[in-house]
């Protein structure tokens, strides 16, 4: 190789990097969720789908799975266009945020939750006729269930007391905006049983603002009033979380031949005084004794003090 073609490689014409490509913007309807606001929201919108799968999963006796997809801000009469019709529109008060907000379900899955909650099969073939007034005060029950959860999934942002305040099927008279509102849509995935489906869930632009760019930038009182919020819903939360106890006798050691040989009418002594304290369990965890009796007709036990040094309770 010459010394000339070395230069000429070495000074050879550099490619620029690719410009990024221009992205059409609209003025008259300006981006007004930035990284921060979106951050923010995903975190509240999925602990929300948590709670809404709980609420669905233990109402209806079925498995449920709410899922979010996406946050996206649009003009309301947009969100409106989008909605089928008919559908399930739940219109929502979020004290002291300002507006109505709007859950939205497939009308199946409402019919769905309906079937399911009167004791029917939940099957996945659900009528697409509007539901009747019972119907309609059904499913107020259960997204009113849901809604509460809001209230939870915005602890660490703004107390809110979330409710429903009417039922709609038509998103032409939802009327919860005027057109040119700029609103904030959770798109969601929803599974009940074997049916899913398409959700929406909707809450104006103007009272989510100003909660969200508090959270963006906190002050160094804000962050621990955040942080004090977050503690006392984390603590709130934990004492509604149900935990598999039971009552047991201590376990008893066989060797394999034993267990092999249990037949019906055998007596397998439990080593157990007569007089001594069942164990009570929490999750596996022993924390307390009781003695065996009964309630009525169900059987029960009683909490008592630890035994004595004799096996006996006091």
């Amino acid at each position: 190789m010459t010394f000339t073609s070395t230069v000429a490689q070495a000074t050879g014409p550099r490619t620029h990097a690719r410009s990024r490509e221009p992205k059409p913007y609209d003025f008259r309807r300006p981006n007004k969720l930035n990284r921060a606001h979106v951050r923010t929201l995903h975190i509240a919108y999925e602990t929300f789908c948590r709670q809404f799968t709980t609420v669905l999963t233990s109402t209806l006796g079925v498995f449920s799975l709410v899922e979010l997809v996406a946050v996206e801000q649009m003009s309301y009469v947009d969100y409106v266009e989008s909605l089928p019709t008919p559908t399930f529109l739940a219109l929502i008060s979020l004290d002291p945020l300002q507006g109505t907000g709007i859950l939205q379900l497939p009308l199946e899955t409402a019919m769905l939750c309906v079937d399911r909650v009167l004791g029917g099969p939940g099957s996945a073939q659900q009528p697409t006729r509007l539901p009747t007034d019972v119907e309609t005060e059904i499913m107020k029950m259960v997204t009113r269930r849901a809604v509460q959860e809001l209230r939870y999934a915005f602890e660490g942002l703004v107390q809110v007391s979330p409710d429903v305040i009417g039922i709609e099927t038509n998103p032409q008279f939802a009327q919860a905006a005027v057109p040119s509102d700029i609103v904030v849509v959770a798109s969601l995935e929803i599974k009940v049983g074997d049916q899913d489906g398409a959700a929406t869930l909707m809450i104006p632009f103007t009272g989510l603002y100003p909660v969200l760019e508090a959270a963006a930038s906190p002050k160094r009182g804000d962050r621990r009033d955040l942080l004090e919020r977050s503690q006392a819903a984390l603590r709130a939360r934990l004492e509604d979380v149900e935990i598999e106890v039971a009552v047991q006798f201590p376990y008893v050691a066989l060797t394999p031949h034993e267990l092999l040989n249990l037949s019906v009418g055998d007596v397998l002594s439990l080593r157990h005084p007569t007089n001594a304290p069942l164990l009570i369990t929490a999750e596996g965890i022993p924390f307390a004794y009781a003695v065996p009796g009964s309630n009525g007709r169900q059987a029960a036990c009683l909490v008592v003090e630890p035994p004595q040094e004799g096996g006996t309770a006091r």
